[in-house]
């Protein structure tokens, strides 16, 4: 969560899904990645939700929901 230092931040959060074949880190990191094309200013992130899909007894793909904090322009 944010720091007491940005007490004066306002944040507006946002739910993302990443998703990966290779972990649950990479998962998270590309929905950052992703997201980071066209959200500005995002502070931190929280993981909400971890899922994957199991195809012939293994793990195939790992799916990560986050809520990720921005701040406001002003």
């Amino acid at each position: 969560m944010p720091a007491s230092s940005e007490k004066d931040h306002v944040y507006k959060i946002l739910e993302l899904v990443g998703s990966s074949e290779k972990s649950i880190e990479d998962a998270i990191q590309n929905a950052i990645s992703r997201a980071a094309k066209t959200i500005r200013e995002m502070k931190w992130f929280e993981v909400v939700q971890t899922r994957g899909h199991i195809e012939n007894g293994t793990v195939r793909h790992y799916q990560v929901t986050l809520r990720v904090g921005f701040t406001l322009e002003a």
